[in-house]
Formats: structure tokens, sequence, C-alpha cells
């Protein structure tokens, strides 16, 4: 009972943490999630869902924090959103392997990290250029679909193009990529539905530590960080998750 009850504690403080780091920049954390289920050997038919679930909670108090705040443009989200909640409930429904998704997604994550830490900086005051809305419908539909497949919120691929882009400035990005990760979640998670998910035990106290790190990172993140602060921690959380897929695909 014992070490059970210090395995939940560590991985609650450890799902806290990756929270906090994600929700500074509107994130909701789901390749952290993943991470720390692998590591934990959670069945696979658990690890999409439950990465989901955990985005949906981290995600919805980022999206409300970064709304509060002023910094949320409901012109720059709708017409991503509008063709990825779709395409992310059919990715949903199809299987890939957790090799190809790893190594993939490492390196996307590496290029967006480092495009992040060496570009010129972004828009300080609003969207710079408002994106076409063909190509808004088009990269809305291919991340969705991406991101249904690998049970990811979407943010990690959005956030680092509206950046480089100059689509907005760093807040206005964190507060449309939290709530287009909350659509998709929740989209993801309604194409897992026929899936009987028998949840890990700890499960409440994991969900628990992420709505606490969600508040405590989100807050920061809207209201406290600056925008060059905020550009620096997306960085390093791309970076840091293009590690843990990599080592993910690799072990």
């Amino acid at each position: 009972m014992f070490p059970e009850a210090l395995q939940t504690i560590g991985v609650s403080a450890a799902v806290a943490l990756i929270a906090a780091l994600y929700a500074s920049v509107g994130h909701g954390g789901a390749s952290g999630y993943l991470a720390v289920m692998a590591l934990l050997s959670v069945p696979a038919a658990v690890m999409k869902p439950g990465a989901l679930a955990l985005n949906l909670l981290v995600a919805g108090i980022g999206a409300v924090q970064y709304f509060r705040a002023g910094h949320f443009r409901f012109r720059l989200l709708w017409p991503f959103a509008l063709s990825s909640i779709p395409m992310s409930y059919a990715g949903a429904r199809l299987p890939i392997s957790l090799e190809i998704y790893g190594l993939v997604l490492a390196a996307t994550l590496v290029w967006a990290g480092a495009r992040l830490a060496f570009a010129a900086a972004p828009a300080a005051d609003g969207a710079e250029f408002l994106p076409p809305m063909p190509l808004s419908l088009a990269v809305g539909a291919l991340i969705g679909f991406v991101s249904g497949m690998v049970g990811v919120g979407g943010g990690i691929f959005l956030s680092p193009l509206f950046i480089l882009k100059r689509w907005g400035s760093a807040k206005e990005t964190a507060a449309v990529s939290a709530a287009f990760i909350w659509l998709n979640s929740a989209s993801g998670l309604l194409g897992h539905a026929h899936v009987t998910v028998q949840w890990p035990a700890g499960w409440i106290w994991w969900a628990a530590a992420a709505a606490a790190g969600g508040v405590l990172g989100s807050h920061w993140g809207s209201r406290k960080f600056s925008n060059v602060a905020l550009r620096r921690i997306l960085a390093v959380v791309l970076l840091t998750a293009a590690c843990k897929s990599a080592a993910l695909a690799l072990a």
C-alpha cells in the first residue's frame, strides 16, 4: 500500500508540474501526460482518452483565465476550429504506431522550438497578419486530424505557427490555443467513446493535480509573464515534449 501511495504522490506532482508549465502558454499538456502514462505502462487504450480528459480540464481552465484577462480573439480561433473539430474526431477513430508518432512529433517539435528560440520577435500587440480563410481551414483540418490520431489537442502545432507567422501576440496565441485545444480534445475524446476505459488507480488525484497546476500556470501566463517570457517558455515546452516523444518512440 505504501509504495502505491508514494507512486500516486509522485505521479500527481509530475502531472501538476506539467499542467502548470503547459498551461502558462495556453496548452493542455497532453504530450507530457502521455509520457508519464507510458512510463507507468498504462494500457494504450487508456493513454489517449486519459490524456485528452486531462487536456479538457487544464485547457478549459486556461481558456477561462486568458479570456478573463482580455487576450482572447474569436476571429483568430473559429476558422481553425471549424475544420479541426470534425477532423479530430475522424483522426481519433484511426490507429497509429506509437513509434512513428513519437519520431514524427519529436522532429516537428524540435523544429518549432528552435524557430521560436532563435527567430525574430513576434508581434507585440494584436495580430500583425490575419491568416487567409482558406489557409486557416486547411491548417485547422490537418492539425485536427493529426491531433485526433495521437491523442493531443493540437496546441503544440498551432502555437508556434501563430507566433512565427505573426498572426497574434504570445498571449493572444495562448488564449486561442487553449480554446482550440479544449474543442479538439472534446472531439477526440468523443471519438474514443466506443472504447471501454478502465482508469488506473490514483486517477482522481492526477486530475486534481492537473487542475491545480492548470490554475497556477494559466494565471501566471495570462497576467504575469511578458510576451517574451511566454515565447521562451513555449520554446522550452516544445523542446521538452520533443525529447519525451523521441525517448518513448526509441524505448
